[in-house]
């Protein structure tokens, strides 16, 4: 995006009312974290062969849900305690 592109967007944002300015910032943070998801995905992918030489053993679908889970548990209670 250019400069004059990103001053239109934030004169579009301004002048929508509150709800619908929420509803933005929702779908920004909703992206935001969908590329976060993408970028941790792809750093796993790039470490495969260098676990896969040094002998780990690759994890089941069981093995990562249990994982992904204990990481949003913790996550989660991190922001907790932010609050």
């Amino acid at each position: 995006m250019n400069a004059r592109r990103d001053d239109l967007l934030i004169q579009k944002l301004r002048n929508l009312p509150s709800p619908q300015r929420a509803e933005v910032e929702d779908f920004v943070d909703f992206l935001a974290a969908k590329t976060q998801k993408r970028a941790a995905f792809d750093r796993l992918l790039a470490i495969a062969p260098t676990l896969q030489a040094a002998g780990a053993e690759p994890l089941s679908e069981e093995d990562i849900a249990a994982e992904i889970q204990v990481a949003r548990a913790e996550r989660r209670a991190h922001r907790q305690k932010s609050l």
